[in-house]
This record gives C-alpha cells, structure tokens and sequence, in this order.
C-alpha cells in the first residue's frame, strides 16, 4: 500500500514547531535533520570561531551555525538548515535581527561529514561501500545550494582530514591537511587545515 503524504506550504512549514528546531523543508515535507556527535560539533565549533573571528575583523558579514535558510529547489521551496552559513552585510544588512530563517541567498554554507563517512576520500579513490553514495548524496546537496544561487559550498570531511570547495561554473576543489583555504569570495580569510583538524 502506498503512503499518503499531506505536502505542507512554506508557510506552513514556517508556522510549525518543527521549523524552529532541527527540521527541514524538502518537497513539501518535513525532514529531521540527524543529530550530530561530539567530534561533529568540535569541528563545527572551530570553523565557526574561524569564521566568526574572520567576519569580525573585516565587519563584513555574519556566520551561524544551523541557521536555517529559504531557497528554491527544483522549483519548489526549500528550508536546509546548513552546519554553517555565511551571509555578508551587503546581502543581509548589520540592522536585520528578526528570529526568522535566513531570508536571502548567502554567499557560503558548509556541511560537515559525520564519523564513519567520508566524503573525500569517495572523491579520490571511489572506494567502500558507503563512499560512492555519500559521494553522490553530497555532491547533488552542493550542486542543489549552487542552483539556488549559493556562491560557495564547503564540505567538510573529519576522516579524510579534508574540505571540498564546490563554486558555479567551476570543477570542486579538495583541500587537504596542508592545505590553506583561501580566497576573493572571503577576502582577507586564511584557513590552514592543519589547525582545523589538530587535535586538542
């Protein structure tokens, strides 16, 4: 027997409890978003700092973690709720501070990668069994942030020690432990790799 699925409305999926907790919106339905565990929230919590002290020093925008943000998705609305997002002043001025999903298309989110994944490690050598479709799930989720508009992609990977930087109109980039990221989307931003992942 087939399911029977009530698709809801931005609005109403905006009106719901769900939607100030760890919900998205996908295709008109409601998706829990997984909870993640400590080494997750670590390396969410030094890419925010990064982030946030880079944002700081420039004035140039803010960062937040698990912000929601409304987009388009093969032409229906879409609520992720990214790791990380970045959204500059000029898109989203200092003076906005609704309690509300992030209304514009930010310039960067990032996602990060559980334990017992690996995204990076897919990317280059295509092996396990678990790789290929993480690799896929991940790389349609960036391709579908790009199509809504989103400048910058990050996916983060804690067991390949790795981030992945997809951008319109141009193949991904992997970063690895040796690696700085920087570049002119995030002006002024140097962000060793090294450090990111060192251990305490």
């Amino acid at each position: 027997m087939s399911r029977i699925v009530n698709k809801l409305s931005l609005q109403e999926f905006l009106d719901s409890p769900e939607s100030r907790d760890r919900y998205e919106f996908v295709d008109g339905e409601i998706v829990p978003k997984v909870s993640p565990n400590y080494k997750h929230s670590f390396l969410q919590l030094r890419l925010l700092l990064a982030l946030n002290q880079w944002c700081e020093s420039l004035r140039c925008g803010r960062v937040l973690p698990e912000w929601a943000v409304v987009l388009q998705r093969r032409g229906q609305d879409w609520v992720p709720v990214p790791d990380l997002t970045y959204v500059s002043y000029e898109r989203l001025p200092l003076e906005w501070e609704e309690d509300a999903p992030c209304p514009v298309i930010p310039e960067l989110v990032v996602e990060i990668i559980s334990p017992g994944q690996s995204f990076g490690e897919a990317e280059s050598l295509g092996e396990g069994d678990r790789s290929p479709k993480l690799f896929k799930k991940m790389t349609q989720k960036a391709t579908d942030y790009l199509l809504a508009g989103v400048s910058r992609v990050w996916i983060v990977d804690n067991q390949a020690q790795s981030i992945t930087v997809f951008g319109a109109n141009e193949l991904p980039q992997i970063f690895w432990i040796n690696d700085t990221i920087s570049g002119v989307l995030l002006p002024g931003l140097s962000l060793s790799l090294s450090a990111l992942f060192a251990k305490k």
